[in-house]
């Protein structure tokens, strides 16, 4: 055997003429395939196509592939599932979002670290991704919004921050013995639902002040105001847009709507609003607290020391490197927080010592403890700062009473 020019295996016998021999003038051309004169009879012999177009078909094949590729991509990137994702965020100094006068400022060496998560949509793409993150927690949506359209999240967490900021004004400020007052000023509104006359009409951070001219200081009143009227009367609402400016008249035709509010419980409503009191306080000195492009309320604990440590003398912290996640009230109460395990990473990326966070989150924040970081779990204020005086910071003391010690766990390493 030897081989053809194409590549095909031709024979080397000598091929046997036909009894009557075709006479043959001039060149013969064979369309579409090519010949090899055979060395005993000169007879033109057929051997295989080399399809000079194979080269122009594989670059068709190869471009067919890339785009059905890329539009898979394309798709599975847009393709949004039924979970968020809970990543470590970041964890950073509290005090350049604080101003207090300058009579009354006292230089920070060591701030509390607040600490925030990052979250964000799962889609079909990136489920594979963060499932394989150890430090990723995958929420079902339902677990996430409770209920809320999605597209109301960012102006509730940023809602949930103002009121944080203002708390955290006032616990620090009774904290340290300072006159507050507080005064209901409306029912803000929270979230509205869909399908509801409500939705569409008003935004969350508006708050109602009245209904057909009767005040809403709270949202009992808001509630109580509303139960007079049925399903299909109009009422004209008093509001202050995002809560600011001169209030504004809205019309609403009230309608009994069936509204799941989360967790599969159905219940009718009129309006169809999540209301919540609105306070003022009145300080006795302005202390501003502008926390920019994060949402939600557990940064109160942070920003609460973070205003003692900016109007007192020495270092609360004791030079530590101190975080502190959960809400806070006005009285100093410690609330629940969420993503608090991931909280406890990005912490210790920034070499934080000690974290204090609410008693329900210690176990989260202890499970992904490691060597030279301290956990604390407090319920107040003072317990906070009890931690604090005994890690060697300087706390101011209480105006009144005692409160009981907080628990603790540590690795040391």
């Amino acid at each position: 055997m030897r081989p053809a020019p194409d590549g095909a295996d031709i024979a080397d016998d000598p091929v046997t003429p036909p009894s009557n021999p075709i006479p043959v003038v001039g060149p013969v051309t064979v369309p579409a395939l090519p010949i090899q004169v055979g060395a005993a009879d000169g007879l033109p012999t057929e051997v295989a196509d080399p399809q000079p177009n194979t080269p122009r078909r594989r670059r068709w094949w190869g471009w067919a592939v890339f785009f059905v590729l890329a539009l898979a991509v394309v798709v599975a990137a847009r393709w949004n599932l039924n979970y968020y994702a809970l990543e470590p965020g970041t964890a950073q100094p509290v005090q350049p979002f604080i101003t207090v006068p300058p009579a009354k400022n006292h230089p920070v060496s060591h701030s509390v670290l607040l600490t925030d998560v990052r979250i964000g949509r799962v889609t079909a793409l990136t489920y594979l991704f963060y499932k394989l993150q150890g430090n990723t927690a995958l929420y079902p949506l339902e677990a996430v919004t409770g209920g809320t359209p999605p597209s109301q999240l960012t102006a509730q967490g940023y809602l949930e921050m103002s009121q944080a900021e203002n708390d955290a004004k006032a616990a620090a400020l009774i904290r340290l013995g300072y006159p507050v007052t507080s005064t209901p000023s409306g029912a803000v509104i929270f979230g509205t639902y869909p399908g509801t006359p409500a939705y569409g009409v008003l935004e969350v951070g508006d708050v109602v002040t009245a209904v057909d001219g009767t005040a809403t200081p709270t949202a009992m009143a808001l509630t109580t105001a509303l139960d007079r009227y049925h399903s299909g009367q109009s009422v004209e609402l008093t509001v202050l847009r995002g809560g600011k400016g001169a209030p504004v008249q809205v019309p609403v035709t009230l309608r009994a709507t069936r509204v799941d509010v989360g967790g599969g419980e159905i219940v009718t409503l009129k309006l169809g609003i999540q209301p919540e009191d609105q306070v003022d306080y009145t300080f006795p000195f302005p202390v501003t607290i502008d926390v920019t492009n994060i949402g939600g309320p557990s940064a109160g604990l942070a920003m609460t020391l973070g205003v003692i440590d900016a109007l007192t003398s020495g270092s609360v912290t004791g030079g530590h490197t101190v975080a502190a996640t959960g809400t806070i009230d006005s009285q100093g109460d410690v609330g629940d927080v969420g993503g608090v395990a991931q909280k406890t990473v990005a912490v210790e990326g920034a070499g934080a010592t000690i974290f204090l966070v609410p008693p329900q989150e210690y176990k989260a924040a202890l499970s992904k403890i490691r060597p030279g970081l301290q956990v604390y779990a407090v319920s107040t204020l003072d317990q906070a700062l009890q931690v604090l005086a005994a890690h060697g910071g300087k706390v101011p003391p209480a105006p009144t009473g005692t409160a009981p010690s907080a628990t603790g766990g540590s690795i040391t390493g």
